[in-house]
């Protein structure tokens, strides 16, 4: 009996945790249980597919570059452990997810440690949008790339670095695990009330810079409309945090954990409130309307807006080149503004249902609908390493 398959997965990020859960599965499913095995790092969705990570990868969930900076000892620490994983189980094949900066240091290590070692980025940095400079920089630095976007070929292609579009398993997301009405149940809110569901964000560093201009608009429409029910989906990298600054509310906002209460909010909301981030593109599937906030330190937003050559943050108004959704960035995301968008979509159902068929329209110019992205994944993984299995 052959030895079953070792792949080497790193993700730093909660969505980088769910993309490498999923082509865990799928690859399960392809090779049979005992025909594949998995080290390197994830989050609890990985852990549940057998990975056993050697730290907590949200200590690497950093965004910033003053943050970057402040890290850069702990990000090098860590990719030298990665590298010292890799020396000690010999993987056929390692998948680096997302990440840019963790990641990069990562494969560097390996490639030079292991030069025949196939490495493979999965999620491409957004050369489109800015820094187009990385596309060369990975090409010399991995095997191949797995991108997430219809758009992002050509300019990794053209430095020599093979891609294959699988898809954004962020549009096959499950909801059927979603009752909002036992939500609301639950929670003792009536089935017309109004909800609006705050999504701060899944790193600490967004709690810090969202969370305060939520809270503004939040208690300005709280005071405006008493019957406003307020629900925050936490999530599991930020639970802690969050739950301490609801508590400190001088009303009440029920905090709920987890995937399935998570997704039954989404899809209760009359209006969402959510930090810029792959939260968007979920709730754009649970047909909730959202206004998107985001704050970076003032180095690094001065920084980008020199870099930056999209209009646009949210994927979907990417694609759809318009703002589906408003998006109010750095200044414009304060509490007076974030309320008076809100308030504009919770008093006119006109409006929301109107936002909620162009963010549809945007999810098909995405890829809504296309095949399975994990299957694709998996399917591209075994190609590259030439199992018939593929």
């Amino acid at each position: 009996m052959s030895r079953p398959l070792c792949i080497m997965l790193v993700a730093a990020e909660a969505s980088g945790d769910d993309r490498g859960a999923g082509l865990m599965a799928a690859l399960k499913r392809r090779l049979g249980p005992d025909g594949v095995r998995f080290v390197g790092l994830g989050g609890a969705r990985m852990t549940a597919e057998g990975l056993v990570s050697p730290f907590d990868m949200s200590e690497l969930s950093i965004l910033g570059l003053l943050e970057g900076l402040l890290a850069y000892r702990r990000v090098v620490r860590r990719a030298d452990e990665m590298a010292a994983l890799a020396r000690r189980e010999q993987p056929d094949l390692a998948i680096l997810i997302d990440s840019w900066g963790f990641t990069l240091r990562v494969a560097q290590r390996l490639k030079a440690q292991s030069p025949d070692l196939p490495v493979v980025k999965y999620v491409a940095p957004q050369v489109w949008a800015s820094r187009p400079g990385r596309a060369a920089v990975l090409a010399k630095t991995v095997d191949h790339l797995l991108s997430i976007h219809t758009f992002d070929a050509p300019f990794f292609e053209k430095v020599g670095l093979p891609t294959t579009f699988v898809g954004n398993s962020t549009l096959s997301l499950d909801l059927n695990d979603a009752d909002p009405m036992a939500l609301r149940r639950r929670l003792a809110i009536s089935p017309e009330a109004p909800v609006l569901i705050v999504l701060p964000g899944s790193r600490r560093s967004e709690i810090e810079r969202v969370m305060p201009p939520f809270e503004d608009a939040v208690a300005l429409l709280k005071a405006a409309r008493p019957d406003l029910q307020v629900i925050v989906p936490a999530a599991s990298t930020v639970a802690d945090i969050v739950k301490a600054r609801v508590a400190g509310w001088p009303y009440r906002a029920h905090v709920v954990e987890g995937e399935a209460d998570r997704h039954s909010a989404m899809k209760a909301a009359t209006v969402a409130l959510a930090c810029s981030g792959t939260v968007t593109t979920e709730l754009a599937l649970a047909g909730a309307p959202m206004v998107v906030g985001y704050r970076l330190g003032p180095v690094t937003y001065a920084i980008l807006k020199r870099l930056i050559r999209t209009d646009y943050v949210t994927l979907f108004n990417i694609a759809a080149q318009d703002y589906v959704a408003p998006e109010l960035i750095q200044g414009d995301c304060n509490g007076p503004a974030l309320a008076r968008e809100v308030a504009l979509r919770l008093d006119d159902p006109y409006k929301r249902e109107a936002q909620v068929a162009a963010q549809d329209e945007a999810l098909v110019k995405m890829g809504r609908g296309g095949p399975d992205p994990s299957e694709a994944a998996a399917l591209a993984v075994l190609k590259i390493l030439g199992r018939s299995e593929a």
